[in-house]
């Protein structure tokens, strides 16, 4: 928790207002997902809430969710009356397929940006992105969206800093957040910064979420990047024989008999279809499962380092320089919660 944030934490024993803005056709887990973080968050577990959330929309009332379930919403514009009398601690931008729409609505956005210069902190969910963008509140920061609407933010925003990978990026006070779920690990993130890292991990055991994934984390899976680009399954029994035998030595020709084809006719055809060579993909998985191991188990990093088919915490070590820029030891520190 950084100083301001601490004394403004301390200077607040009320709840902490925090403002989810919709629109309509919003995505409506980009909503309730953060929405159930901050509305159950605890300082400690004998303490009262440590937020109070609302939900707002230009004119208030009934929105469209991209579900069957509308939701009810407050005037946007009576936060603007009462701001100086109810501060604003954390603003969140809810995203949709409404998003392109609702960021071409001036008098939506000149409202949001009113709203957003006097919040403490401002935040969007997936697409929301694109209406802090428009609002001008992303220009010269670094930022992510969902990576189905980041070549549009870049392209129609071109003074903002698109990032396609992480889950959730925080640039000073704003902080943007990928694809839909990405939403809760951000307001998991915001709790840990808030109220302390035992408060966002008993919440997110609360929502029997498996870890608190951190904003240096892909919002890809390996596993469902693998499945669109085998779209025919031809490597999917490969795939599937590699995550068993991952403790064993995997090598090119093994791997070849496995799919009844040369080597060499294996390891142009894999390279050709997965867009990797085999031996890098074989280490992209070992690196994966020694990540799953690294957050969920107490198990000994040499130990990991056998169990995924390094051979040694070294060679283990290498492979995750290469492949996420951080070493077990690093990743253990940011991301185990036990």
């Amino acid at each position: 928790m950084n100083d301001n944030m601490t004394s403004f934490c301390a200077k607040s024993p009320d709840p902490l207002n925090v403002v989810f803005i919709v629109y309509p056709d919003i995505v409506l887990l980009d909503l309730v997902g953060p929405l159930q973080v901050f509305t159950h968050a605890r300082r400690n577990p004998q303490s009262g809430p440590a937020y109070q959330t609302h939900v707002v929309s230009l004119g208030g009332g009934h929105v469209e969710t991209n579900t069957v379930l509308p939701i009810e919403s407050d005037p946007l514009e009576d936060w603007l009356g009462r701001q100086k009398q109810t501060p604003i601690h954390t603003l969140v931008v809810v995203g949709g397929d409404g998003a392109v729409p609702a960021s071409v609505d001036q008098a939506f956005i000149r409202q949001v940006k009113q709203l957003a210069d006097r919040s403490n902190r401002v935040c969007s969910v997936c697409s929301g992105a694109l209406i802090l963008a428009a609002a001008g509140l992303l220009d010269g920061r670094r930022a992510v969206t969902h990576w189905e609407d980041c070549d549009y933010l870049a392209t129609q925003f071109p003074a903002v800093n698109v990032e396609i990978d992480p889950i959730y990026v925080k640039d000073g006070k704003v902080w943007t957040s990928a694809g839909i779920t990405a939403g809760i690990d951000m307001a998991l993130a915001i709790i840990e910064e808030d109220l302390g890292a035992p408060a966002a991990v008993e919440m997110a055991r609360s929502l029997v979420t498996p870890m608190v994934r951190m904003g240096g984390q892909s919002q890809f899976s390996p596993e469902l990047d693998r499945k669109e680009r085998d779209i025919e399954g031809q490597f999917a029994p490969l795939h599937d024989w590699i995550s068993r035998n991952l403790r064993q030595a995997l090598s090119v020709e093994d791997m070849a008999a496995r799919c009844g084809m040369s080597a060499r006719s294996f390891s142009r055809k894999y390279t050709a279809t997965m867009g990797t060579p085999p031996a890098k993909a074989v280490e992209a998985m070992r690196v994966s499962a020694g990540r799953d191991l690294l957050a969920a188990t107490n198990k000994s990093i040499k130990a990991i380092a056998v169990d995924c088919g390094f051979q040694d915490d070294e060679r283990m070590r290498r492979a995750f320089l290469r492949q996420i820029k951080t070493t077990p030891t690093q990743y253990r520190a940011q991301f185990q919660l036990l």
